[in-house]
């Protein structure tokens, strides 16, 4: 058995103690862009570390962190905002085969439609790179709405596709299901940031 000094000597992997708090802290820089950090010259450091190397670096710090965290919360975020852009076709399609039927509020975060892909993505690229001056759980709840949209597009998409090819509808399925999920992750992370507990 190795005693922790030796395995601390061992090539290739990280510290999951020093990645934590890389997350935490980025998470905290972007989020509060100086207003709760005591350090002016760490988050000034962060929002470099973004500038510089891109949001798509700092986002891989989050991707292990609990979804009822701050990191967390963010790298779900992060891979909406991704999805949306990369595949907006897509998107836009299962919006359009839910958006009328999925199981939101009539009015999320004081607004009378749930939001769309562009609202989705242009809230998130302001929360992600450190300018958004609204409340971060509005934002989450907004994005948890969107999931719901999706996902409910994503199941009619494979009521349909069930005669035609189960296997992508049973993917289709388990991605609604997935959508969910990320949802619910969501929708509880506003709620801890509304109780001061997303950390």
């Amino acid at each position: 058995m190795l005693d922790p000094a030796q395995a601390d000597e061992l090539p290739g992997g990280y510290d999951p103690a020093l990645r934590s708090e890389a997350a935490h802290t980025t998470a905290a820089a972007l989020v509060h862009q100086g207003r709760a950090n005591s350090d002016p010259e760490v988050v000034a450091r962060l929002v470099s570390l973004v500038e510089r190397e891109g949001l798509d670096v700092v986002a891989a710090l989050w991707s292990d962190s609990a979804a009822d965290s701050l990191p967390g919360a963010l790298w779900r975020l992060y891979v909406l905002r991704e999805w949306v852009r990369r595949d907006p076709a897509t998107v836009a399609d299962r919006y359009r085969l839910g958006v009328a039927a999925a199981p939101v509020h009539d009015v999320v975060a004081g607004v009378a439609d749930a939001p769309g892909p562009a609202d989705v993505r242009v809230v998130a690229d302001a929360v992600l790179s450190g300018v958004y001056t609204g409340d971060l759980d509005v934002a989450l709840e907004r994005a948890a709405a969107f999931c719901r949209v999706l996902a409910t597009g994503a199941a009619f998409d494979a009521d349909h596709l069930d005669d035609l090819d189960p296997t992508a509808a049973v993917r289709l399925t388990r991605g609604a299901a997935s959508l969910v999920r990320t949802a619910e992750e969501l929708e509880h992370a506003a709620s801890l940031w509304r109780a001061g507990r997303l950390e």
